[in-house]
């Protein structure tokens, strides 16, 4: 996915890095979107998980895309594990660490049967979506 289908301010390189790298590149300004995604996944809290769709929703701007292209560039440095897919499964080349994070918090999972793929859980989203609660008010 090309930087062009983010909304027009969150196209740049900025301080945050993606899931892979917690380090901050120093001087570059991140886009006013981006931030405002990274806001959000900072609030969610221990436990519970936001879908792409759902940070999109709650900033009303953007869409699930958009929110995923953020959390690949700049989502690094915050609980990128807590913005999900709706399917619940996890992320793809992240799952270890990410379920890692999971069982540490207490995330509802469903684990997966015998004839899963990798044998790998998916989150029970049911359970474990967030859906902006009482630490939502006042958000941008």
């Amino acid at each position: 996915m090309s930087e062009e289908s983010l909304p027009e301010d969150a196209g740049a390189q900025g301080a945050r890095a993606g899931y892979d790298s917690t380090r901050e590149e120093p001087g570059e300004a991140l886009p006013a979107y981006a931030e405002r995604v990274l806001d959000v996944a900072e609030l969610i809290p221990a436990g519970r998980v936001m879908t792409y769709g759902d940070v999109a929703e709650w900033l009303e701007e953007g869409g699930p895309r958009q929110v995923g292209r953020v959390m690949a560039l700049y989502g690094g440095a915050v609980p990128w594990w807590r913005v999900v897919r709706a399917d619940g499964a996890l992320l793809p080349g992240h799952e270890q660490r990410a379920l890692g994070h999971y069982r540490a918090e207490g995330t509802p999972l469903k684990e997966a049967s015998r004839a899963a793929e990798g044998h790998l859980p998916r989150l029970d989203m049911r359970r474990a979506r967030w859906d902006g609660g009482e630490r939502a008010e006042g958000h941008t």
